[in-house]
This record gives C-alpha cells, sequence and structure tokens, in this order.
C-alpha cells in the first residue's frame, strides 16, 4: 500500500512539472536567450530567492520560462508575484516581490511572446522603453508593478499585441493616440491609470480598435461627456466594457447599447444621470450590469424591470433614483443570481413572483420605500433555493414575518431590521442551519424569544434590538451558538434568567444589552468573555458592586457603559480599559476619588454618582485626545485644573452641579475643538476670561449659578456659533452692551436673569434674529421696554417643529442641553422640547414706561414675564394676537385702565397674574378666563365682578361699586325685576316637574311597581344596545 501511494506522489510530481514546464524540458534553449535572462536576472533584486532555479545550461526548465520545442527560442516570461501584498496567501509565504532595474538584455529574446511582470515592486521607476522594441510580443502584464509615470508611446509599435495590462494608480497617460497602432489589441486593461489629460478623446481613439473585446478603464479620473458624435461605432466585439469610478457628467450614451456582443457594462461610480435606457434589457448577451452609485440615474422600476433581460445574471443598480414598484415579471430572470436595488425610491411590496428566481443568491433592496406586507406565499415549486443574501431593511414594511423565511435553508445574511414588522418572531427560522447574521432590529415584534433560535450553530451576528419582545431568556437562547460575535439585544422587555453558574457557548466581540433586565445582580457569566470589546449593559437593573474579575477582562474593552443603573462602590484606580475607549459609567452610586485609566481614551463620562475629592490635577496631560468629558453632579470639591486646556480635542466639558470653586482657567481656550462648556452650579469666582473668546467652535456657554463677576468680556463677539449663552445667577455687573445684538446670528437662548447689570435695554438685541428665549430678570435694568423687542425673527412665527439639541455627538454620546425658564408661577427644567419654547422674560427690574404694543406682533411667543417693575399703560387690545400664551404675568406693575375682553380668547392661557396693580371695571369673566381664580386679579382696587367678591355696578348688593355713588335708572331696576322673576319661575318649574309625580305614584302600589318595571326594562335595553 505504501509503495502505491509513492509511485502516486512520484506520478503528480511529473505531471505537476509538465504542466510547469511544458514541451520545454525536452529541449535546450538558445545559449543566446540563457544569457539574456542571466544577465536580465543580475538586475534583479530577490529577497525570497524565487529565481533559484535559474541555473544550468537549459533555461527552459526555469522557473516561469517556457520555449518553442522546434526553435529552443523563449516565447514567455512570466514572473508575477503569485502571493502579491494584501493576499490571502501573503501572511503565508511572505512577500515575493521581485524589484530593482530590467535590463536591455530582455530585448535580446526576439520571439518572446508572452511578459508577465505583475505585482512586483520597480522602484516607482518609469516603464522601460525597450518594452516597446519587443516585436513579438502577444501579451504584456505590467499591471500593479510599481512603475510610475508616463506610459511610453512606443508601446504603440507592438503591432502583435493581442492582451495589455497596465493597471497602476501611480501611471499617466497625457496622449492615448498611441494605442491606434496596437491593430491586433482585443484586451486592455488601464485601470488608475490618469487619463484626466487626454478628455473625452479617448471614445474616438478606441473607436479605431476594431478587435477590441475587453475595456477596462476603471479609476482612470475621465470626466465630460461620453456621448461624443461618432460616425459610426467600431467597437463591436466588445464583450467587456468598464468604465467605472470615473467623473463622468454625462448621460448612458446610445452608443453602447448598440453593442450586441456586450456580455459585462460596469459604469458604476461615474456621475451618470438621467433615465437608464430601456434598451439595454434587449441586449441579448448581457449577463452582468453594474451600475450603482451613480445617485441620478433615474427609471421607472417597473418598466425597466420588466423589460427581456435574456441572459442577465447580476443587475446592481444601487444608489441610484430608480422609483415606482418592482413588476410581477421579474419572476421570468431565470439566470438573475444577484439583485442589488440598495438606496432607491422603489415602493409598493415584494411580488410573490420572486420565489421563481431559482439562481438568485444575493437580494438587497434595503433603504427604499417599500410598504405593505412581505407575500404570505412564494410562487415556484421551490421558492428561492439558492438565496444566501436577502437585505429588505429600513423600508416600511408591516405585517408579520411569514413562515417562507425559515424554509430558506441555503440563508447566510437575512436583514429585515428597520421596518414596522409586528408579531412573533417565526419558530421556523431555527431551521436555517447556515445563517450567521439575523438582524431584526427596530420593528415592533412582540412574544417571546423562539428557542429554537438557539440551534442556529453558524449565527455570528444576532440583533433583535429595539422591538417589543418580552419573556424570559435562557441558556437554551444560545444552545448551540459556539460562533455568535455581535449580540444585540437592547430596547426589549428581556429577563435574563440564567445559571449562576452558566458559561456561555461563544466568546462575543460587541455585547449590546441596554435597557434589557439583567439583574439584580452584575452578570457572573460575563466574567468567562474573554474577547468581548464592547460591552453595553445600560439601564439594565443591575445594583451593587462590579465584581474584582471584572477589572481582570476589561483591559479589551473599547466601549464600557454600565450608565443608569445601580451600581455602587469605589472604582479601582487606574480605570483598566482599552487605548482609545468609550468609558460611560454616569447615573449610578459610585463613590471616592475620581480615578483615571492609564492608557489615553476618547470619552469620560461619570456623571450623576457621588464622586468627591478634588478632579485629578495631571487629567489633562494623561488624557490629550480625550473628546468628552463629564463629570457633572456629584460632589467633586477643588479648582478646575490648568491641565485641562492641554486635552485640545475636547468638544464637550460639563463640570456642572458641583462644588467646585476658584476661578475659570484661562487655559480652557486651547480647547480649540470645544462645542459644550458646562461650569454651572458651583461655586466659581472672579471674571470670565477674556481667552473664552477663542473658541469660535463654541455652541452653548453655561456658567449660571456661580459667583463670578466683572462684565461680560467683548471678545465674546467672536463667538460666532453660539445658539446658548447662560450666564445668570452671577455677580456680574455693567451695561448689557450692545454688541450681543451684532453678532450672534444663531443665538437661540440669552439668559443674564439674578445679576447686577444696569442701565437701559439695547435696542439693537431685536436683531437676534434666532432668539426664542430671552431672561433678563431680576437685575437692575432701567429705562422703558424697547418697542423693536416687538421684532424678534424667530418669536414672531410659530415653533413646531422640535429640534432636540443635541450637541458634541460623539460615537452615540452627547450633550443634550437644558434651560430653566420661569413660567406659571414655577420654574421648570426644559431638555427634549426646549428648541419649541419661546420666552420673554424681564421681570424684577426698574422698568417703567408703557407696554409697547408692538410686542402683539410676537405671535409665537408662550412665556411674557414682565412682573415686578414699574410699567404703566394699558394692556394693548391686540394682546389676543398671542394666539400661543401659556403664560403672562404683569403683575406688581403700575398698568391701568381695563382688563381687554380680547384676553379671554386665549385659549392656551394656562396661567394669568395681573395682580397689584392699577387696572379698573369689571373683569371680562368669560370664556378662558374662567378658569382663574381671584389670585390673578388681587391688589387692583378699582376691578369688580367674577372671580373677586367685589360686585360691580347693576349687579345688586351692597358691596357693589355701583352702590358707592352710583345712580340706578328705573330700567336697570326693571330689568333686574324681570331677571329675578325669571330664575324664581325656572326654579318652581323644576320643583313642580319632581315633586307632583312623586305625589301621583305615592297613590297606587301599583302605579309605582309599573313605573320602576319600565325603569329597569328600559334601562336594561339601553345596556343591551350598547354592548351589541
Amino acid at each position: 500500500m505504501l509503495q502505491l501511494m509513492l509511485l502516486m506522489i512520484l506520478f503528480s510530481v511529473m505531471r505537476l512539472e509538465f504542466v510547469l514546464f511544458g514541451d520545454a524540458q525536452l529541449v535546450d534553449c538558445l545559449e543566446s536567450n540563457r544569457e539574456a535572462l542571466l544577465t536580465f536576472r543580475n538586475g534583479l533584486n530577490d529577497p525570497q530567492n524565487r529565481l533559484s532555479s535559474w541555473k544550468g545550461s537549459n533555461c527552459c526548465r526555469w522557473l516561469g520560462i517556457r520555449c518553442e520545442n522546434s526553435t529552443r527560442a523563449v516565447i514567455e516570461v512570466d514572473l508575477h508575484n503569485p502571493h502579491p501584498q494584501g493576499s490571502d496567501s501573503s501572511s503565508r509565504y511572505g512577500f515575493w516581490n521581485l524589484s530593482g532595474e530590467i535590463r536591455p538584455s530582455l530585448t535580446k529574446l526576439k520571439s518572446l511572446r508572452h511578459l508577465d511582470l505583475s505585482f512586483n515592486t520597480f522602484d516607482s521607476n518609469p516603464i522601460p522603453e525597450l518594452f516597446g522594441s519587443l516585436k513579438n510580443l502577444q501579451y504584456l502584464n505590467l499591471s500593479n508593478s510599481g512603475f510610475s509615470g508616463s506610459i511610453p508611446p512606443n508601446l504603440g509599435n507592438l503591432s502583435t499585441l493581442q492582451y495589455l495590462d497596465v493597471e497602476f494608480l501611480g501611471l499617466l497617460v497625457n496622449d492615448l493616440e498611441w494605442v491606434t497602432g496596437l491593430v491586433s489589441l482585443k484586451h486592455l486593461v488601464m485601470n488608475g491609470v490618469d487619463l484626466s489629460m487626454v478628455g473625452s478623446n479617448w471614445i474616438r481613439t478606441l473607436n479605431k480598435l476594431p478587435s477590441l473585446t475587453e475595456l477596462h478603464l476603471s479609476s482612470c479620473v475621465l470626466s465630460g461627456s461620453i456621448n461624443p458624435p461618432l460616425p459610426f461605432v467600431n467597437l463591436t466585439s466588445l464583450s467587456v466594457l468598464d468604465l467605472s469610478l470615473n467623473q463622468f457628467n454625462s448621460k448612458i450614451p446610445n452608443w453602447i447599447i448598440n453593442i450586441s456582443s456586450l456580455i459585462t457594462l460596469d459604469i458604476s461610480y461615474s456621475g451618470l444621470f438621467g433615465r437608464i435606457p430601456l434598451g439595454l434589457s434587449d441586449l441579448p448577451n448581457l449577463q452582468f450590469l453594474y451600475l450603482s452609485g451613480n445617485d441620478n440615474l433615474t427609471a421607472s422600476c417597473y418598466q425597466l424591470l420588466r423589460g427581456r433581460w435574456e441572459k442577465i445574471q447580476v443587475l446592481d443598480l444601487a444608489s441610484n433614483k430608480l422609483h415606482g414598484e418592482l413588476p410581477a415579471s421579474i419572476g421570468n430572470m431565470t439566470f438573475l443570481t444577484y439583485l442589488d436595488l440598495f438606496v432607491n425610491n422603489v415602493e409598493g411590496g415584494i411580488p410573490s413572483s420572486i420565489g421563481k428566481l431559482g439562481n438568485l443568491i444575493f437580494f438587497r433592496i434595503s433603504g427604499n420605500n417599500l410598504t405593505g406586507t412581505l407575500p404570505e406565499f412564494l410562487e415556484g415549486t421551490e421558492p428561492l433555493p439558492s438565496l444566501q443574501d436577502l437585505d429588505l431593511s429600513n423600508n416600511h414594511l408591516v405585517g408579520k414575518l411569514p413562515e417562507w423565511l425559515g424554509q430558506l435553508e441555503n440563508l447566510v445574511h437575512l436583514g429585515l431590521d428597520y421596518n414596522s414588522l409586528n408579531g412573533p418572531i417565526p419558530a421556523s427560522m431555527g431551521l436555517l442551519q447556515n445563517l450567521t447574521d439575523l438582524g431584526l432590529g427596530g420593528n415592533q415584534l412582540n412574544g417571546t424569544l423562539p428557542e429554537s433560535l438557539g440551534q442556529l450553530s453558524e449565527l455570528s451576528s444576532f440583533d433583535v434590538s429595539s422591538n417589543h419582545l418580552t419573556g424570559l431568556v435562557t441558556e437554551t437562547h444560545f444552545l448551540k451558538q459556539g460562533k455568535l460575535k455581535y449580540l444585540h439585544f437592547s430596547s426589549n422587555n428581556f429577563t435574563f434568567n440564567v445559571s449562576s453558574n452558566w458559561v456561555p457557548p461563544f466568546q462575543v466581540w460587541n455585547l449590546d444589552m441596554r435597557s434589557c433586565r439583567l439583574g439584580p445582580s452584575f452578570p457572573a457569566w460575563l466574567e468567562s468573555q474573554k474577547e468581548v470589546k464592547f460591552l453595553d449593559f445600560s439601564n439594565a437593573s443591575i445594583s451593587g458592586p462590579i465584581p474584582s474579575w471584572f477589572w481582570e477582562i476589561s483591559s479589551n474593552l473599547s466601549l464600557l457603559n454600565v450608565s443608569f443603573n445601580h451600581l455602587e462602590g469605589q472604582l479601582p484606580s487606574p480605570l483598566i480599559v482599552a487605548p482609545f475607549a468609550d468609558v460611560d459609567l454616569s447615573s449610578n452610586l459610585f463613590k471616592g476619588p475620581i480615578p483615571l485609566p492609564i492608557v489615553e481614551i476618547e470619552l469620560l463620562d461619570m456623571s450623576s454618582n457621588t464622586l468627591s475629592g478634588p478632579i485629578p490635577s495631571n487629567i489633562g496631560d494623561s488624557l490629550p485626545n480625550l473628546v468628552f468629558l463629564s463629570l457633572s453632579g456629584n460632589h467633586i470639591i477643588g479648582e478646575i485644573p490648568v491641565s485641562i486646556g492641554n486635552m485640545q480635542y475636547l468638544g464637550v466639558i460639563d463640570l456642572s452641579n458641583n462644588n467646585l470653586t476658584g476661578s475659570i482657567p484661562s487655559s480652557i481656550a486651547n480647547c480649540s475643538y470645544l462645542k459644550v462648556l458646562d461650569l454651572s452650579k458651583n461655586n466659581l469666582s472672579g471674571h470670565i476670561p477674556r481667552s473664552l473668546g477663542q473658541l469660535s467652535m463654541l455652541q452653548t456657554l453655561h456658567v449660571s449659578d456661580n459667583n463670578l463677576s466683572g462684565e461680560l468680556p467683548s471678545t465674546f463677539l467672536k463667538l460666532s456659533s453660539l445658539e446658548m449663552l447662560d450666564l445668570g445667577i452671577n455677580r456680574l455687573k455693567g451695561k448689557i452692551p450692545p454688541w450681543i445684538g451684532q453678532g450672534f446670528q444663531r443665538l437661540r437662548i440669552l439668559s443674564l436673569r439674578s445679576n447686577a447689570f444696569s442701565g437701559e435695554l439695547p435696542t439693537v438685541l431685536s436683531k437676534l434674529s434666532s432668539l426664542q428665549v430671552l431672561d433678563l430678570a431680576e437685575n437692575q435694568l432701567n429705562g422703558s421696554v424697547p418697542a423693536s423687542f416687538g421684532n424678534f425673527k424667530a418669536i414672531t412665527e410659530f415653533q413646531d417643529i422640535n429640534h432636540y439639541l443635541f450637541y458634541g455627538t460623539y460615537r452615540g454620546t452627547y450633550y443634550e442641553d437644558h434651560m430653566v425658564v420661569n413660567t406659571k408661577g414655577q420654574s421648570l427644567r426644559y431638555t427634549k422640547t426646549l428648541s419649541l419654547v419661546t420666552s420673554l422674560d424681564l421681570s424684577g427690574n426698574n422698568l417703567s414706561g408703557d407696554l409697547p404694543g408692538e410686542m402683539t406682533r410676537l405671535l409665537g411667543l408662550m412665556v411674557l414675564n414682565l412682573s415686578g417693575n414699574h410699567i404703566s399703560g394699558h394692556i394693548p387690545k391686540t394682546v389676543s394676537e398671542l394666539k400661543q400664551l401659556s403664560s403672562l404675568d404683569l403683575s406688581r406693575n403700575r398698568l391701568s385702565g381695563v382688563i381687554p375682553q380680547s384676553l379671554a380668547s386665549l385659549s392656551f392661557l394656562g396661567y394669568l397674574n395681573l395682580s397689584d396693580n392699577d387696572f379698573s371695571g369689571k373683569i371680562p369673566f368669560t370664556d378662558h378666563m374662567t378658569t382663574f381664580d381671584a389670585s390673578s386679579f388681587a391688589g387692583n382696587l378699582g376691578l369688580c365682578g367674577s372671580p373677586l367678591a367685589v360686585k360691580c355696578a347693576g349687579d345688586g348688593g351692597d358691596d357693589d361699586p355701583g352702590n358707592r355713588g352710583t345712580t340706578t335708572t328705573d330700567n336697570s331696576s326693571g330689568e333686574s325685576f324681570i331677571d329675578n322673576w325669571f330664575y324664581m319661575s325656572v326654579g318652581l318649574g323644576f320643583a313642580a316637574g319632581i315633586l307632583v309625580p312623586c305625589f301621583i305614584l305615592s297613590l297606587r302600589k301599583s302605579w309605582r311597581d309599573a313605573y320602576f318595571q319600565f325603569i329597569d326594562e328600559f334601562v336594561r335595553r339601553r345596556s343591551w344596545l350598547k354592548h351589541r
């Protein structure tokens, strides 16, 4: 048996040698050819000793050399790199690149027909012109060989050349005319060669090569139109045309549709626009069509796909503007293996006829506008037997998951995420034994997770996040999932119920269990996960300390998010994570000092804990690449470290709600990418640094509720990106500078409340065209309210679109802006709906003069508070124009006159305070005004009527102001008598209607029984009718 095996091996080796060297082993090569090859080899660098066989007299037996039997001349030199850099084999065999000099001795090989030097590294040298002297060459492959510069035009001398491949990004051509000399050329590859200087002449030039069958000009920087007027199309033999990855600004030309021999056409990612010609479907030999990534190509999907497409196998139309529905005739493309309609505007549903595509392997139609349900049944005796990749994600599909999904036994990738699918996950999906990727996230699926999914032994990615799934998750759900690497169960209502000693069969990389119930204690099974890199256990109902073993596996973590739990105890110092990680430990019960990692990280959020002590003084030196820093809501003391300015990439600094003291370090100005600075609610003192004006990207600045003093730095005028400026509750003084109204066109919110600002209100503040909230309350401002305050553009409009004010977004983490607005007599904190709030608060100042009628132009105003001033005059009757007003406080002023009746029409008004003024007359207590009690009008001696106890003239009673000096006429007394008699009559009639029937029923028992029997029957019938 052993001898037989040895003979078989020997035979295989002999056969391989024959294949490699052909008949050449039977003859000796010409001596002149051998010497020429040796001279050529001496110019090469061969680090892997590939040419070790180049010795002895018979060069025909050398590696890569083939000779012709009859003449003994070398006809082929094939020295292509068998394991080029980047191939799968490179790690096993190393890089076999040849380099060095191409010596002229090669020209002595007069019979050379085949030369292949591809995938080597010839040191960015130009292509040698000597190649143009190899007159008998039929095959020349110099692709990816490291040559650079211009391709020598003398290659056009190779009139017998049939195959030319010069693909490489380092080459260029200024004039392509030399190609017309290649009269025998059939195969031309110039991918990556810079043809930008050629312009659109390349079409006319190549049209002179009638034998050309394959043309590859991908990534050649071609531009302009590809539809020049040609007297005739000479490229009638083309079977492959690749013009992908260029910069055309053109429609698909008609001359392409006339090439009936085309098998492959690729014009993807080339800047095409206009309609896709329906004539493409009539090309009788077309099998592969790639038009993806042009963005502006349009077509009716229904018309295009119902064409002939006799032999089409690959149809790639992704990232365009196809519209309309899929036709049922799509099931007639029986050769189709690949259909990609990713990111178009395809509408309607999936036709059941797609089941007849027996050869379909890849079907992607994600990112469209598909609606309706998935077909309940598919056509065909064995629907989609070859399908491996099905992606219908990011559409608007509804309904339940059909059972036929579990019958696609060859399915490898299934993407149904981000639709509106509902109902349970079919248990039959556990039969998909080849499935590696299951994407069902972002739907409305409900019910429990089928245990059968635990049988998916090939599963690598398992995503059912963001659904309405419920129930227990046990070991059975992962029973055979030994290859699982991505597990996303977040945002469901799962409860994990696994034993304390469970060891999962997988080693997961990405674990997202947000908003699942993993607790109450920290999951012990995580200890076995030595390869996890991304861990999100936020809002997972976990309590207690983090076990010590966790910090032994955490060194691999690039994401650690355990926020919004009830974790407690002291964090280890140093914090152990992977370099450049994101660490979110916020909203827990951690205590003790702030730990820093020993490696650089990019996000650190420890907000809303009970951490204490100072911020480490070396934080800026230890974490110079930090992008997001939040330590808010702790018990941190001490000063802000000067080293914070060394973190030049910081986008967010949030140190609010602590006990920090000292001054704001001017070094923060070095954080040139800063978008958010929140230092509010501390005990900071001193002046605001002028250097903060250098933060040109700053969008939101909160330093309120501190002890800051001095004036506003004029350098703030440079903060042109600012949207939020909150300086309230400090000891700032001086006049409000007019330049505030000049440079902040994006400013939404300005709060200077509770400071010591004085002087008059600058009229130019009204130029803040984006301003929605202006809070200048509790200062020492005087003068009148400028009439120009009725011109705040953003408040003159209704704010009906909510823009979430997220800033400094980084890898899904962001700073959510907030603001406390005094409204309805209380202080309310706004976050999610802050962009909808409009408020003008000038209360608690020394303002005087009339209330300007121009303010009623603020049609979108929700909150107006002018209380605690010395404002006089009347409330404008046009106040009824403020339809959005929900809170109006004009109390503690000197307003007079009557309260306008038009106030009653403000249906959104939920708070009204007109107390402590000089209003007089009757309160217009009608419509919406009836919702306010007496406190809204107290302290106005001249007011009368409801809801006050003081009655008005003509209403009667001793307290009536009209009785105190007002004479009533006989007519009014008569009307009063009629009114009294009317109400008395109504009362007597009501009493009679009740008492008379009762008296009659009391006379006879039979009458009473009949009456109540009638009532019972009536009630019974009403109840029956109601519940039908």
